[in-house]
């Protein structure tokens, strides 16, 4: 029986340096290295992410493209504009800005150093 999904692989030309980034901003905690540019991060609440060592070759522009898009990462409502400044403190590329619903769900779309787009995401209660 599925008990879940483990992790989302990630190609990078740089892997050490995409999995830094990741560290520096989210404070995910690396908890593989197999010494040739393969790095498995873990967030707090279990979830990784895998980066591997891949070709050169563009991601699309366009975030809307069927296909696999997005990463959303969760933050807690009180730290959501922090976040979003940390982020845009580092310049990354801006997809739309932040924004807080009437619910209170809170969303930012970026670009990570490598162009692959992530969702900032913050909700009173959980889906």
């Amino acid at each position: 029986m599925v008990t879940g999904i483990e992790h989302l692989a990630i190609f990078s030309s740089d892997t050490a340096k995409l999995k830094d980034w990741y560290i520096k901003m989210f404070d995910f905690k690396q908890v593989y290295d197999n010494g040739k540019g393969t790095y498995f991060l873990k967030a707090q609440d279990g979830f990784m992410l895998e980066f591997i060592m891949g070709n050169t070759g563009d991601i699309p522009k366009d975030h809307t493209i069927k296909g696999l898009r997005h990463i959303a990462i969760s933050v807690g409502l009180d730290n959501f504009e922090k976040m979003v400044e940390k982020l845009k403190a580092v310049n990354v590329e801006v997809i739309s800005e932040a924004t807080i619903s009437d619910k209170g769900v809170g969303t930012f779309f970026f670009r990570d150093p490598d162009g692959n787009v992530l969702h900032l995401i913050s909700r009173k209660a959980p889906l």
